[in-house]
């Protein structure tokens, strides 16, 4: 292929966002930043035949992940309107009992 010897265009740098992690909460619905939310992820069981809401504090375990602030009126109203099973895309529901216990003992260390 020839050049033509026309330079080439140059490109403008992106611009930043003014705010890219924020996440949306699946209890409350608002949205704030990623590190206010806890980054919960369906795993599954032992037996293979449920799944299990884990928390990700850390934001490392692979698969699709909600976002939910740790408290547990978020959690209690997530729960209520199946909000991980859309979010997860699992398709059916799931064990939050694991994460129920992560989320009372977060806001106890809050006290």
């Amino acid at each position: 292929m020839e050049r033509t010897g026309r330079p080439r265009p140059v490109r403008a740098a992106p611009t930043p966002r003014a705010n890219p992690v924020v996440r949306t909460c699946v209890g409350c619905r608002s949205r704030d930043d990623r590190s206010a939310l806890l980054r919960v992820v369906a795993v599954a069981s032992d037996a293979g035949d449920t799944l299990v809401l884990t928390p990700d504090p850390h934001h490392r375990l692979p698969g699709r992940g909600a976002w939910l602030h740790p408290v547990a009126a978020c959690l209690d109203r997530a729960v209520r309107r199946r909000a991980f099973s859309r979010a997860l895309h699992t398709g059916t529901g799931v064990d939050h009992a694991v994460l129920a216990r992560w989320v009372e003992s977060h806001e106890q260390q809050l006290r």
